[in-house]
């Protein structure tokens, strides 16, 4: 029996031996598989070398095919969309339009920049030859036509247009008394930047497209902002607009600076920043650095601005460092306008003013602090913006949500620390004053005492130019977001069409009044902004400590200078009628019988009526808290049909 199984052992019978060949064979495929495979990659491997190759090669070429198929597809959307309804499409035109005429000038000036120049050659030289002559006609010819388009001017839309223009020589004048280097002042940065200012404000407010552009604009930007609720409803529920400034208003401000670090990473927002820079480095003069930095403030804040140039501040001359500061106190950066426009100021007017803040800052800052140094960087070594540390548009997006932490934080503790500070201030003023039995003493009673001057410089009238002056001592002491917010109260008791006087207290002003006030405020020269400003160009160039902290001081001086200026420039252009006191005029008129058919009077009327509530008899509700003897005396006037004159007797 054992030697059996032994025999067994020493020859394997047949299950055993089909196995081990089906072991080898197994091997045998694994083998011819693996080499096929290797061959198969080698072969891919050469064709993906050669599809690399092909593909470095012709680089260029699918780049060209690929924008062009996109630019095809562009073209073909907006020419679809103009066929079918022009006016519609309109802005889409313009902007590509816009947009083509700029790509190709880029193109042109990067290939034939030489030629170019050679070609306008002989006309610099003519210039240069002539120019001692010519410079006194183009002076002379400006202030002629200045003179002669105020006398014009002034006699179509009043004298307080004429006033305005006082007020913008006198503060001119000032900034030169108490310039660092009066000798040393060049007025082409000067004039040019005034200039440049009053050219954009003439085409903005007093052209028919330039007003309408704008006002498509702000309505754009209006909507634009909006689209923050999706996510502040998401966040903080459906009840988020109970509590309007930390849900509504601030996320706007994440929105808008998400947006704006998506540009960023894009490119775009260096492209733009560099061709505004380059229009005022042309037109005012000014330094490639300042007007860089300049442009920039439109945009971004004035703690982001100078960072666009950061690695020349080290260079920077003090004059240049004077300007870089003044620029960021008298501009707002687009990203914390929403806010403002929210509280219902005009976004037309904020655009505006934020667009020609940045060339009249520049030219108060070469007045105040005028250049005696030679400025070390280059039109080329200023215009090198890097894109940014962000790998992808998503990463760009984040980084930028995440970068407005810190600016909505700042606005929130700072309206919260300046606004009980207010109320404490006044509380103890007020306690002073009543020992000397003068209990209305206040923070505002003292602001507009000391800025009044101010704001009736800027063609504010008498009546209104105290309340201008308290939300100036609102901006200067505290913050501008404060200002904006009283002002917007004022604009909603005027429409609102009160009583412009309670107890002998102002409850509004004309809308004059508050378009100037809205140019007048839009700077971010503040002294809580002072200690920001300096902190922000210190950390970028700490061994310049000594330059940054003596230019500082004057340099906020500068800024709300500018925004007077912008002040001035508005109450020269604004055509705004000057708001009707419809209580004073029925009071005189009706109870003095003067003639009652006059402008006022019939303008005052149409708008009681069309703001008075009818019911039927006995039940008739002027509007505007006027009195219903008013009402009746301009039912007799006008006699409505939309309104039975019976009603009001039966009530009387």
């Amino acid at each position: 029996m054992h030697e059996e199984e032994a025999l067994n052992d020493n020859h394997p019978g047949p299950d055993r031996f089909e196995l081990d060949q089906t072991r080898r064979d197994r091997k045998h495929r694994n083998a011819t598989y693996a080499k096929r495979r290797r061959v198969v990659l080698k072969y891919l491997e050469r064709k993906h070398g050669r599809f690399q190759d092909f593909s470095q090669k012709h680089k260029t070429s699918f780049r060209y095919i690929f924008w062009g198929i996109l630019l095809a597809g562009y073209l073909a959307v907006v020419i679809a969309a103009c066929a079918l309804n022009f006016h519609r499409a309109l802005p889409l035109f313009v902007i590509t339009v816009a947009a083509i005429f700029f790509v190709v000038w880029d193109h042109c000036m990067a290939k034939y920049e030489h030629r170019i120049k050679e070609l306008l050659s002989p006309g610099r030289r003519f210039l240069d030859s002539h120019w001692f002559c010519l410079k006194w006609v183009i002076w002379s010819s400006l202030i002629l036509g200045v003179v002669f388009w105020l006398i014009f001017d002034t006699a179509k839309l009043g004298q307080w247009q004429l006033v305005s223009f006082g007020g913008l020589l006198v503060y001119v004048i000032l900034l030169f008394l108490f310039s660092k280097h009066p000798t040393k002042v060049r007025w082409r940065p000067v004039l040019g930047g005034i200039g440049l200012q009053f050219l954009l404000g003439l085409i903005i407010l007093r052209t028919g497209p330039g007003l309408m552009a704008f006002q498509w604009l702000g309505k754009q930007v209006q909507t634009f902002l909006e689209h923050t609720d999706a996510g502040a409803s998401f966040v903080f529920g459906e009840n988020y607009t109970d509590h309007y400034l930390a849900f509504k208003y601030l996320p706007m401000l994440v929105f808008f600076t998400a947006v704006m670090y998506m540009l960023y990473y894009l490119g775009l927002m260096q492209w733009i920043i560099r061709k505004i820079g380059w229009l005022m480095l042309v037109t005012v003069g000014s330094s490639p650095i300042e007007s860089v930095v300049a442009a920039g403030n439109i945009f971004i804040g004035y703690t982001e601005a100078p960072l666009l140039v950061e690695g020349y501040i080290k260079d920077a001359t003090r004059s240049e460092l004077h300007a870089i500061m003044t620029t960021g106190f008298a501009t707002i950066a687009g990203n914390v306008l929403g806010p403002y426009i929210s509280f219902g100021i005009s976004p037309t007017h904020l655009l505006t003013a934020s667009v020609m803040s940045a060339p009249v800052s520049l030219a108060v800052a070469k007045l105040f602090w005028p250049e005696t140094e030679t400025p070390k960087t280059t039109v080329k070594d200023a215009m090198k913006m890097e894109i940014g540390d962000s790998r992808n548009l998503l990463e760009a997006i984040s980084q930028g949500a995440s970068a407005s932490i810190s600016l909505v934080a700042h606005i929130a503790v700072n309206m919260i620390a300046f606004l009980a500070l207010l109320s404490f201030v006044n509380a103890a003023l007020s306690w002073f004053g009543n020992m000397l039995d003068y209990p209305q003493l206040s923070f505002e009673l003292i602001c507009s005492y000391i800025f009044m001057p101010f704001s009736f410089m800027m063609g504010v009238d008498w009546q209104d130019s105290f309340m201008v002056a308290k939300l100036i001592g609102y901006k200067t002491f505290f913050t501008e977001f404060v200002a904006y917010e009283r002002l917007s109260k004022l604009v909603d008791l005027r429409k609102e069409a009160g009583p412009k006087f309670v107890d002998g207290v102002q409850q509004y002003m004309s809308i004059r009044s508050e378009t100037i006030a809205t140019y007048a405020l839009c700077g971010f020269g503040s002294i809580s902004s002072l200690g920001l400003a300096i902190k922000t160009l210190t950390n970028i160039a700490d061994f310049r400590r000594d330059d940054i902290a003596a230019v500082a001081g004057r340099a906020l001086i500068a800024g709300t200078i500018s925004s007077f200026i912008m002040g001035c420039i508005a109450g020269i252009l604004s055509s705004t009628p000057v708001d009707i006191n419809c209580h004073h005029i029925f009071e005189n008129t009706f109870a003095s019988g003067l003639p009652q058919n006059t402008t006022n009077v019939v303008s005052c009327c149409q708008s009681l009526l069309s703001s008075t509530v009818a019911v039927g008899p006995g039940e008739v509700i002027p509007g505007g808290y006027h009195s219903l003897s008013s009402l009746k005396n301009c039912c007799e006037l006008l006699k409505p049909s939309t309104l039975n004159c019976t009603w009001i007797l039966d009530e009387l």
